[in-house]
């Protein structure tokens, strides 16, 4: 091979160098001592190279390791590529490669900037087998791959962050983060992360290798891609998806029935979760798809039985909503650094202020203790994982500051986007209700109120919930925004309750008052109180078009809460306001439309109890619910977020 090998030149011109300079013994060098040239990784290496992890290495052009030859990359090891889907690092068939990162220091592959298809990644070649045949030659740089022995080892990669790789050459032909050609499960792959890619994540063009601990942040293209009848496993992955994209699972060609096990992918737009091509399939068990359009798309009408997922035939009408599988937070060592998603703490004992350009994903529970106060900037955006055991709770002592704007509210849904995925946003203060001092809440073991009814929990500016709220039992359920003794140094301004499976807002005592409220298809009551709440509700826009339970339903003693300006309207019948027990209310300026009962005394409790515009109301069926003025929601627009 006339081709100038230009890093053995340098590695041999810089032995030479040390030998003289320092005149060291031949005899007295270890052979595993590392071996460093400058910082310039470029041209064909020949001979093995051990990598310094102190020394910042710059990607110039294609860096080849030649077959028989061994590159290690020490933990902490750092890698920039210039600008070039030509910079790229490719392991050929019969090299090897080791990286040696560990969770506390990864090795990094990037750009100065990290953005999307800036260098053409990480590709390894194997001699396995691929239905392209033995030496097939690969749709990038000529590479040739695949062959007979499916145990080939290429080396071995773990906690690897590889970011801004991966770029469209033309419809066939891409480079990705991480490409692997017919490479051999003798290889092991663990923990690695691909971030921002132009194209794929990881992409198999058959082999058998198996990879574990996978993560992909915001890959135009695939996340995971493979094609040539690979039959591997992957292990572990979790995919994020805040920007537009085309797949999490890309499949291609004959079924090599891969393995997938504990995948979860989470978007925030949209799109298709996964997508097999011509005869492809896969058998995957602890599945988790929250907030796609298409869970499963056949594209080419293949067979769906092709697809085995928890031991039976895959279903397009499943949106496989499960709760994650895998954990964001087990990836924090390759999610440190960048800012598109973060995991919301669990706990938190000290005051926080989050990213408005960080999308936050909710695990659990997230408590806000006492002496505690958590800031949320406009814009920001939280994203409950499946299960009503996920909420945010402000508890007694506490407070929560959201400074949502109409252009940028805050928005706190479920990923999944259906009524009852989440617990939603839950405070508790130390005002008085009927329940007395260090009441015990339905849920979580909640403590709250006191005998402060001026108690200031925070403010509330332009904050959307979404999809939240569950009937735990007959007597217990989460909400949409749960208010437990909340006192009226609190501050509740334009907030939206939307698609929620139980009530938009809930009072449990408190004097707390709320101003521009908007409550849209919530399956119980739009508003609820009990307790004895007695603040007030100004500017209430209620919207039924689903099945429901009231717009408002009333419980316990009357403390004679206050409605200014409340607008509800029904296309599907049903309750407007009911009154259970001796709970009542004064209302002005009240316009409901579209219910068959108006007013609903539960319990036969006295309809004086309810005075409308001046007037005690004489009778459940007198006529005064339907003659206001209906509140002008038009300028709401932050309500569509």
């Amino acid at each position: 091979m006339k081709q100038i090998r230009k890093i053995a030149a340098m590695l041999t011109i810089s032995a030479a160098f040390i030998a003289t300079s320092c005149g060291v013994d031949d005899d007295n060098v270890s052979d595993d001592s590392p071996m460093t040239v400058n910082n310039e990784l470029t041209g064909s290496l020949t001979s093995d190279l051990v990598l310094d992890a102190s020394v910042s290495y710059n990607l110039t052009g294609t860096f080849s390791v030649e077959s028989g030859v061994t590159l290690t990359v020490p933990a902490g090891t750092n890698i920039t590529s210039e600008t070039g889907t030509d910079k790229y690092i490719v392991v050929q068939k019969g090299a090897s490669i080791d990286i040696l990162g560990s969770a506390s220091s990864p090795v990094v592959m990037g750009t100065t900037s990290n953005a999307p298809g800036d260098w053409g990644g990480l590709v390894i070649a194997g001699d396995a087998t691929t239905t392209e045949g033995v030496d097939a030659v690969a749709e990038i740089g000529g590479i040739l791959y695949g062959g007979t022995n499916d145990a080939d080892n290429s080396g071995s990669i773990n906690y690897l962050i590889i970011r801004g790789a991966g770029a469209q050459i033309n419809s066939e032909s891409q480079y990705n983060g991480l490409t692997l050609y017919a490479v051999g499960s003798g290889t092991s792959i663990s923990n690695i992360a691909m971030i921002d890619g132009a194209d794929d994540g990881v992409e198999f063009f058959g082999g058998t290798v198996s990879a574990t601990n996978l993560y992909f942040e915001n890959n135009q293209d695939d996340s995971i891609d493979w094609t040539e009848g690979w039959n591997g496993t992957v292990t572990n992955a979790y995919v994020s998806h805040s920007q537009a994209f085309s797949t999490a699972i890309e499949a291609d060609g004959v079924n090599g029935n891969p393995t997938i096990t504990n995948f979860t992918a989470v978007s925030t737009v949209g799109g298709t979760a996964l997508q097999f091509k011509k005869q492809s399939g896969a058998t995957i068990t602890g599945l988790s798809l929250i907030g796609y359009n298409t869970s499963i798309d056949m594209k080419d009408d293949g067979p769906l039985a092709n697809v085995i997922i928890e031991g039976v035939a895959g279903d397009q009408s499943n949106g496989y909503g499960n709760p994650a599988t895998v954990q964001l937070s087990s990836f924090n060592w390759a999610t440190s650094n960048t800012s598109d998603t973060a995991v919301l703490a669990s706990v938190i004992d000290s005051d926080l202020t989050l990213e408005a350009n960080i999308t936050y994903l909710l695990e659990g529970t997230t408590s806000i203790n006492p002496g505690a106060t958590l800031t949320i900037p406009a814009g920001t955006i939280i994203i409950s994982q499946t299960g009503t055991d996920r909420y945010i709770v402000v508890q007694k002592g506490g407070k929560i500051n959201i400074q949502g704007t109409n252009d940028n509210p805050v928005v706190m849904k479920s990923a999944g986007g259906n009524p009852g995925d989440w617990g939603g946003l839950v405070i508790a203060g130390d005002a008085t209700t009927s329940e007395g001092i260090d009441a015990v809440a339905e849920i979580g073991g909640i403590i709250y109120g006191g005998t402060n009814n001026t108690d200031n929990s925070g403010s509330i500016e332009y904050l959307v919930i979404r999809g939240a709220g569950a009937q735990i039992n007959s007597e217990s359920q989460y909400n949409g925004l749960t208010l437990y003794a909340v006192g009226s140094g609190t501050t509740i301004n334009n907030v939206a309750m939307i698609d929620g499976a139980d009530d938009g807002v809930e009072f449990f005592g408190g004097t707390v008052s709320v101003t521009n409220m908007y409550l849209e298809n919530n399956e119980d009551d739009a508003v609820d109180w009990t307790e004895g709440w007695n603040g007030t509700i100004t500017n209430t826009y209620v919207s039924h078009t689903s099945d429901f339970s009231t717009a408002i339903e009333a419980d316990g003693v009357n403390g004679n809460p206050t409605i200014t300006n409340f607008t509800a309207t029904s296309t599907v019948s049903g309750t407007a306001l009911q009154f259970k027990k001796l709970s009542g209310a004064t209302i002005t300026n009240i316009l409901v439309t579209g219910y068959s009962i108006n007013l609903d005394m539960k319990d036969d409790g006295p309809t004086t109890n309810v005075i409308v515009d001046g007037t005690p109301v004489p009778s459940a069926d007198a006529d005064v619910f339907g003659a206001g003025t209906a509140v002008d929601i038009s300028t709401w627009s932050w309500i569509n977020n």
